[in-house]
């Protein structure tokens, strides 16, 4: 009796073992092996996952590469191979809007706040090319007491929900519109603020967009459209306190127009490349200042800084042919089998937050 119930068992074991590696767990198939951080291997696909992120993020900063933790690769069926990365990245003072190359990008320094992006990431590299098939990051400013350590007088980051900051925003944008012979700009974003102990004063950056009005005749902005291709800029302001007032001095740089893409056209799952830049420099900065303002505050906005995390809208993936997925990789509960890994971390380009 024994033997017939093991004679039957014998059929469900061998099915048991025979199941595909499609459905099976990707940390378990043959063959993965972990890169050296400092590969050109491994610089590549960070590199290409770093112009995802940039190429993926409407607000906020660019990105850089800061750090390489770990690459892991492993084989896709039915052709093709998976790599899972882990990389540091540092906020530089690029928006996200500013067609300026990344390369030509100053990082944010530790004085300034400096603010630092934790993202794991997939690719899939098939036939020489990568595509990014899983991206998820979030990004964090640095302590105040790191900042205090290199810069005890520095300013941080302030809430851009503060009505010192909103108002600071509102006078530098009507300021700069007053002074304005061309197209009306409206706000896109309040993007970093800072609160200076002496003078007394607010420093603000953010984003603005051209719109189909003409500054000097504006009275009712709520009638004012974007244009259909378009045309973006980014600021700088300080609004000082005064006695009397205030003094608002405000630095814009308007980028070329960019004509506004198809949303159905293109698929971000598969962008392993940012938008192509201008070849042509941005004009010229536009000042004004200082004059008196006074504008009351706008809507609030919860937060410091634009966080990695909103860059994306979760979770993303492809499919092979053959049917197998590539959902969010666990770490293997054994070492694997194969060669001995490679030092990882990589090597830090800029500094630790």
């Amino acid at each position: 009796m024994k033997s017939l119930f093991l004679l039957l068992c014998l059929p469900l074991l061998t099915d048991c073992r025979s199941v595909p590696l499609s459905v099976r767990n990707p940390t378990e198939l043959a063959g993965s092996r972990e890169l050296d951080c400092d590969d050109p291997e491994s610089e590549q696909a960070a590199q290409v996952a770093v112009d995802y992120i940039n190429s993926n993020r409407q607000l906020g900063y660019k990105h850089t590469l800061n750090q390489i933790d770990k690459v892991r690769v492993w084989p896709r069926r039915p052709k093709g191979e998976i790599y899972e990365l882990e990389l540091d990245t540092l906020e530089t003072t690029c928006h996200a809007l500013d067609p300026t190359p990344l390369a030509n990008c100053s990082v944010r320094q530790l004085a300034q706040h400096a603010v630092e992006g934790d993202c794991d990431m997939q690719l899939l590299k098939q036939d020489g090319q990568f595509s990014v098939i899983f991206a998820k990051c979030d990004s964090t400013p640095d302590s105040a007491e790191d900042v205090r350590k290199v810069c005890p007088n520095c300013p941080l980051l302030a809430q851009l929900n503060d009505t010192r900051v909103v108002h600071a925003v509102d006078a530098a944008l009507a300021a700069f519109n007053g002074q304005s012979n061309g197209s009306y700009f409206q706000l896109v974003e309040a993007s970093r603020a800072q609160l200076v102990t002496v003078p007394p004063s607010t420093y603000v950056e953010f984003a603005v967009a051209a719109t189909d009005c003409v500054a000097k005749d504006v009275t009712n902005p709520a009638t004012c459209n974007m244009l259909a291709e378009r045309q973006y800029g980014f600021c700088k302001a300080t609004v000082t306190e005064k006695v009397n007032g205030e003094d608002v001095a405000v630095t814009c740089t308007v980028f070329q127009a960019q004509p506004q893409a198809d949303a159905g056209a293109s698929n971000p799952v598969n962008s392993a490349s940012p938008a192509p830049s201008p070849a042509d420099p941005a004009p010229a900065a536009i000042v004004v200042g200082p004059v008196v303002m006074s504008v009351p505050p706008g809507p609030p906005l919860n937060r410091e800084h634009y966080d990695l995390r909103h860059s994306f809208s979760g979770f993303t993936s492809v499919e092979s042919a053959s049917g197998e997925t590539f959902p969010k990789m666990k770490k293997p509960k054994s070492a694997p089998v194969g060669p001995v890994v490679r030092p990882c971390p990589g090597r830090i380009r800029y500094f630790k937050v």
